[in-house]
């Protein structure tokens, strides 16, 4: 038999038992449930999800005892756990309730638990093969670190993101929306600006961010400004774009209805941009958050993202850089899905909505 652990003198726990083997072989044959009909639908995604976490479990608490150790029979579990977590996201995708919001709860699951099934792996690989922590440290030892200094992680997210991003965000994407309708307006402009708008675009942020910072001071407002430049082109490119979607046929409506250039923008062209715009927006909630942190790289107060990550890897505490990682990892996904929920709303005629 392989072993699970490799060393003498190791105790197995509840890998000593048959039993649990024999469990581990019966979970093998449920990995092919479409031998079997009458195997399918929620029956087959609570039993295997159920089974497949049990078993995470234990092989995680099993590896954190002997680090290092790990043998072949327990990669060969963790492939079990593995295929049966793989499965139960299948059959959870092939599942289709009438309910809207049980069908909402599924679309929501499967991306969640796929993600956490990498957590887990990511713990079993690292603690098994025994990475050093300077290297990569578990999930286990990142989310230690969360919980024991909420405080600083605090006050970083408030000076990167409450302060630079977010203003920046708003004064980029607003000024980019305000000129995209002089453009649209004075055609001119058009064949001028945007060009220019494309160089800008082009230009590199970590030259950008050391100018900004000695225009605009150490603090928060240079890491906004660096914000603004990374968000305002592409407002203005998608909402000119946006602007052009409307076709010669519903050109033509407007003017049976004798619409001057005010109502046709609000009636036609804005709702027709949306989904451009949105799609600028979208784009831009990561940019922003990229911009501030790479920008805080090149002079900041003691506090803020960047800072934290580029001093305490030089300390040599890669948790903590990879707690602020999460923390922004988070706020930066949070903030896309605020502006797609709010595109939702905003666009709920548009196909890719209603589809």
């Amino acid at each position: 038999m392989l072993p699970l652990i490799s060393g003498e003198n190791v105790s197995l726990g509840l890998f000593d038992s048959p039993l649990l083997a024999a469990s581990a072989f019966a979970a093998v044959l449920v990995l092919t449930p479409y031998r079997f009909r009458f195997f399918h639908g929620p029956l087959a995604v609570l039993a295997l999800v159920g089974v497949s976490y049990a078993l995470a479990f234990t092989l995680i608490t099993l590896v954190g005892r002997h680090p290092g150790l790990a043998g072949h029979g327990f990669w060969a579990y963790v492939a079990v756990a593995w295929a049966m977590a793989w499965l139960s996201v299948e059959e959870m995708a092939a599942l289709s309730p009438r309910s809207p919001l049980l069908r909402r709860l599924v679309s929501f699951a499967i991306p969640l638990s796929f993600g956490i099934w990498l957590l887990i792996l990511w713990q079993v690989l690292v603690v098994g093969f025994a990475v050093p922590k300077v290297l990569l440290p578990a999930p286990a030892d990142i989310w230690t670190r969360l919980l024991s200094s909420p405080s600083i992680l605090w006050a970083d997210f408030r000076q990167t993101f409450l302060k630079g991003v977010l203003v920046g965000y708003a004064i980029g994407c607003g000024s980019g929306f305000l000129v995209a309708i002089l453009v649209d307006r004075v055609p001119f402009l058009r064949r001028g600006l945007l060009p220019i708008g494309n160089l800008v675009s082009a230009l590199p942020i970590i030259g950008v961010a050391p100018i900004m910072v000695m225009w605009f001071g150490f603090d928060w407002p240079s890491k906004a400004a660096v914000v603004i430049i990374m968000t305002f082109f592409p407002m203005l490119v998608n909402t000119v774009t946006g602007l052009a979607a409307a076709d010669r046929i519903q050109h033509d409506l407007m003017h049976t209805y004798a619409a001057n250039y005010r109502q046709t923008l609000v009636k036609m062209r804005l709702p027709m941009a949306m989904p451009f715009i949105f799609n600028a927006l979208k784009i831009n909630s990561t940019l922003a958050l990229i911009g501030a942190i790479v920008a805080e790289f090149f002079g900041t107060p003691i506090v803020g993202m960047g800072f934290r990550i580029s001093t305490e890897v030089g300390r040599m505490n890669v948790d903590m850089v990879w707690a602020s990682i999460a923390v922004a990892a988070l706020a930066g996904s949070l903030f896309y899905g605020l502006v797609t929920l709010v595109e939702r709303v905003v666009t709920f005629w548009h196909p890719s909505v209603r589809g």
